[in-house]
């Protein structure tokens, strides 16, 4: 399903609220990976293309929070325009961080995370929005995709090369795999 940037805006789910919860994200001793998200009609929508967040936050009829547990992978949408047009399209996919984890800082994600594919363009990013797509047609979440297969998937968009396809068979021996440890 490839979403236009300029018209989808995020669905916004009320506010949960608990007294361990605090504002920096913090629920119960473990350390959450907060998210800002806007949406402002022709100027700038940053969205979640995937990912489940623990909990989401409302600040006001802008923006609003999603929050992280350590290891959930989401991938995070930029589109920005000026009176001329589209000016910035990226795509991040990222995984969620412990603080003692190195992780690297991004604009709007506090710790920071670890940048698993980092895009910058439309047509590169039409490229694996339509990788992700593919990825929803086997019925794969991909929150749920090999971290290696994003790193793969980031390094062939940098050397120009055909990028790799994700089947269930690779997706049965990552889930394999993480399942032994």
């Amino acid at each position: 399903m490839n979403r236009s940037p300029s018209s989808v805006a995020p669905a916004l789910t009320p506010a949960t609220s608990s007294s361990s919860q605090s504002a920096s994200g913090r629920a119960s001793g473990t350390s959450l990976t907060r998210v800002s998200l806007v949406f402002v009609e022709q100027r700038v929508n940053l969205y979640l293309r995937f990912g489940h967040p623990q909990r989401e936050q409302r600040v006001d009829r802008w923006r609003r929070c999603a929050f992280f547990p350590p290891g959930a992978r989401f991938a995070r949408i930029l589109w920005q325009a000026n009176d001329y047009g589209t000016t910035r399209w990226q795509l991040l996919v990222l995984q969620a961080c412990t603080p003692q984890d190195c992780m690297q800082r991004i604009p709007g994600i506090h710790p920071g995370a670890c940048i698993l594919l980092h895009v910058e363009g439309e047509s590169r990013m039409r490229r694996v929005l339509a990788q992700i797509d593919a990825i929803e047609a086997l019925g794969i979440d991909p929150a749920d995709v090999s971290p290696a297969y994003w790193l793969t998937l980031s390094n062939r968009l940098t050397a120009r090369r055909p990028l790799p396809i994700y089947t269930a068979e690779r997706h049965a021996a990552w889930l394999a795999v993480r399942g032994l440890s």
